[in-house]
């Protein structure tokens, strides 16, 4: 027997030396880190304070990164970004409201309305063509949406941007709509918590958001698992600790936490100068992708950010995924469409020559075309929370036509559901979940 699969097969996977270019975003760097850090997992001490009871260091280090950040209240998840989208959907929607939502939402918000027994009012992002992820969220589709829902409770606005492709959405548009309802505007900034240091501050606190969840560790030196919960307005700050305690670990990871004042030291010390200078190097590389031929998102984009729509050139983006791993590069993300790379300041210049170098070479042939896919939101039968806590039974999914969901299903990542708890599934959300490698699915039971 094999008494250590899983620290084997990472060793294994160290042993490959790879380039990352996916979380986390420290990289595995050996010379980050100091070296005592590691000897540091403690626990709740008279002095290393409590976090959901914080009036010391970890009070302390919040405001630090409160004033980097630029907010009213900044607050150290060590259970990712996931316990963020809890905490700050908790704070704003009262139980059976209405929250407003991209459609492009990861599945752990889907999750908390199931939790809060919320109702989402879907808004499709303009979407890039055949693509159920990507899309940026406007400013009139938000408004319209609370024009037609005046008449309820509406807890929130809630969107996500970046997306997993880099896409910004107009969000200071977007929350000065939210202003004019007095709505608040949440903003799951998973993707974006660098996007302060960047030559063009995009942070969404910047642009106007009430809230954003922001999962740290993708893109900064901190360990997995580490995000900031940024609040800009000061009315949701005394409920912050006792909602994010609902959710979260009574023993949460000092060394997650520690990663993050880590963090906030290096955004203040190196993060901009580091970041705009990778900023130059990631534009260098797409700038050598679109010469190829190779389509990248258009519009308003995380500049580090770097995908790939490598259909564009005869190339499938899971197979296109296996050449550049055969190449020494280990990509976040590929679907049949597109390869997603996340490069940070701890990539090595080789490494990024590296890839630099694998798209230089990718063949190139004629263009796939994708099959048409008409983007609807499927028909909601039952709420998130109706059909998430009702008698449930897994069956095959090609044998789910006409059933309703009871989870919100989606390949992981990018973890945005194809179908959402509650919804009816036809002949289309079946293609679609076995093409994504869903081949069962838990539906309500008959």
């Amino acid at each position: 027997m094999n008494k250590t699969p899983l620290y084997d097969a990472l060793i294994k996977h160290k042993n490959l030396l790879r380039a990352s270019m996916h979380t986390p975003g420290h990289k595995n760097n050996p010379f980050y880190f100091p070296k005592e850090f590691w000897s540091l997992d403690f626990t709740e001490l008279p002095d290393t304070d409590s976090l959901f009871e914080a009036n010391g260091v970890i009070a302390l280090a919040e405001k630090n990164a409160a004033s980097v950040f630029g907010t009213a209240g900044t607050f150290f998840s060590s259970g990712g970004c996931t316990l963020c989208i809890q905490t700050m959907i908790s704070l704003c929607c009262k139980r059976g409201s209405k929250i407003i939502s991209s459609r492009n939402i990861h599945r752990s918000a889907v999750n908390t309305m199931a939790l809060l027994d919320l109702q989402p009012i879907w808004i499709l992002p303009k979407n890039e063509p055949n693509s159920f992820t990507s899309g940026r969220i406007q400013a009139e589709d938000v408004e319209q949406a609370i024009i037609n829902n005046l008449n309820s409770s509406i807890g929130a606005v809630y969107i996500t941007s970046p997306t997993y492709y880099g896409e910004i959405s107009d969000i200071k548009s977007i929350s000065e709509v939210c202003k004019k309802y007095d709505i608040p505007l949440l903003v799951d900034n998973a993707h974006g918590t660098h996007l302060l240091l960047t030559k063009q501050n995009l942070h969404p606190i910047k642009l106007g958001a009430t809230m954003t969840a922001c999962s740290a560790h993708k893109t900064l030196p901190v360990l997995t698992g580490g995000a900031f919960l940024n609040i800009s307005d000061e009315r949701y700050l005394p409920y912050v600790k006792e909602t994010m305690s609902i959710f979260a670990s009574t023993s949460p990871s000092y060394l997650i936490m520690a990663s993050l004042d880590l963090a906030v030291a290096y955004m203040c010390d190196k993060g901009k100068s580091d970041f705009q200078e990778l900023e130059e190097r990631t534009i260098s590389i797409k700038n050598t992708a679109k010469n190829r031929g190779i389509l990248i998102p258009n519009g308003l984009c995380d500049t580090t950010r770097i995908a790939i729509n490598t259909a564009s050139i005869g190339m499938n983006g899971n197979i296109a995924g296996e050449y550049f791993r055969l190449n020494g590069i280990e990509p976040e993300f590929t679907d049949n469409i597109w390869v997603v790379f996340i490069a940070t300041p701890f990539n090595t210049i080789e490494e990024l020559d590296r890839l630099e170098n694998a798209i230089k070479n990718i063949p190139i042939n004629s263009p796939i075309v994708n099959k048409s896919i008409n983007i609807e939101i499927p028909k909601q039968i039952m709420t998130p929370s109706e059909a998430f806590f009702s008698k449930k039974e897994v069956i095959s999914t090609l044998m789910a036509n006409n059933r309703i969901s009871a989870v919100s299903a989606c390949p992981c990542p990018p973890g945005i559901p194809l179908v959402m708890a509650g919804e009816l599934i036809t002949k289309k959300e079946i293609d679609l979940l076995i093409l994504n490698g869903i081949n069962n699915i838990s539906v309500v039971a008959e």
